[in-house]
């Protein structure tokens, strides 16, 4: 679609009372679930009868293959913006920020702000240069803490008791910009990445609405804070090679390794299964779902034996300097998700052991 088009559609969309055609024009850019979850605080936002700003157009990841691979669907916020019936010739899906085509049009509509959360591409400066009052993004981490691409995962992966989402400009050094408002939250030792994020962007929703008005009278740009580059602490993007366990590590370190990558890309083990009557031995991934650190040094295993031991709903794991984890769930290659119990019970007396 060229840009004139774009241009009438928009006045076309926001005529509809007087009032809206003088309301500012945003710009949201987000993709996954969470994104979504932002993007519905703006709709409401918006609606309100006192709102300055409308929702101009929704910038997304292109359609992409999800439910295993089956279908090629549009994003989560692409999905959630048809639901709401916003005007699919307003939602963009540039392979990148700063195709040419999708600038132009983007610069047609004028938007006085832009709003990203977990958009997912790089915003080069010519698009950065576009909105006159700037690019705000919702980064679920306490910056400069955790900078880039996984902040919440390499969060609990440190074990970290606390942590929080902040509200920042847009610069092109990577989530450096200065912090408008921040909201700290304490991390609970259970908690996994896909809940704590859904926590987070939840939060940062609010935080963004309760700061659009500062945003948008210019305020927000005096009082916002420069961050203090040599606090920075690096957040890099997560790749399948890591989801691999390794029990010679301590169990805090394995609980915590379980809980930042859960939903993707998990944690797996190679795991070998004894069959001590046959002398058959069959070596499997299995995903460690859920865990926790085992308290009861009673109930350790022998350091000299690394069997695996079930007690009370779990399997006991042997790990490094003498500490045990707690393997409450898994899930065997094809298979459901089951309990600790229920896989216990479909070995039959064969023996477990984590490689």
């Amino acid at each position: 679609m060229n840009s004139s088009m774009v241009l009438r559609r928009f006045f076309c969309f926001n005529a509809t009372t007087a009032s809206a055609s003088k309301k500012k024009p945003l710009v949201f850019l987000g993709s996954p679930q969470v994104s979504a979850t932002v993007l519905d605080a703006l709709f409401n936002a918006s609606s309100a009868p006192t709102s300055s700003f409308e929702v101009a157009a929704i910038v997304t990841q292109p359609p992409s293959r999800r439910d295993r691979g089956r279908k090629v669907l549009p994003s989560p916020v692409a999905e959630y913006a048809l639901d709401r019936g916003f005007p699919s010739d307003l939602i963009f899906t540039p392979e990148r920020a700063g195709e040419d085509t999708f600038l132009s049009a983007l610069r047609a509509l004028q938007p006085e702000l832009c709003i990203t959360a977990a958009y997912g591409n790089i915003l080069p400066t010519k698009f950065l240069n576009i909105p006159p009052l700037g690019t705000v993004n919702i980064h679920p981490s306490l910056l400069p803490q955790y900078r880039g691409a996984a902040p919440v995962q390499r969060a609990l992966q440190d074990g970290a008791k606390e942590t929080g989402v902040s509200l920042a400009f847009t610069v092109r050094a990577l989530d450096a910009g200065p912090v408008i408002a921040c909201e700290k939250m304490e991390v609970n030792d259970q908690i996994k990445a896909p809940d704590l994020l859904a926590l987070l962007f939840s939060e940062g929703s609010k935080l963004l609405i309760r700061e659009l008005p500062s945003i948008f009278d210019g305020s927000a740009r005096v009082k916002a804070q420069p961050q203090d580059d040599s606090k920075a602490t690096l957040a890099p993007k997560i790749t399948p090679e890591d989801s691999w366990l390794c029990f010679d590590q301590e169990a805090s370190v394995l609980h915590n390794k379980v809980r930042a990558f859960a939903g993707w890309p998990g944690t797996r083990a190679k795991v070998v299964i004894i069959d001590d009557k046959s002398g058959q031995q069959n070596i499997i991934n299995l995903k460690i779902i859920t865990t926790k650190v085992c308290s009861n040094p009673n109930i350790h295993t022998n350091e000299k034996d690394d069997n695996i031991t079930y007690v009370k709903g779990a399997l006991i794991v042997p790990c490094g300097e003498c500490t045990a984890l707690e393997v409450l769930e898994v899930q065997l290659p094809g298979k459901k998700v089951v309990n600790a119990a229920a896989f216990w019970n479909g070995l039959r007396g064969q023996k477990l052991k984590f490689l």
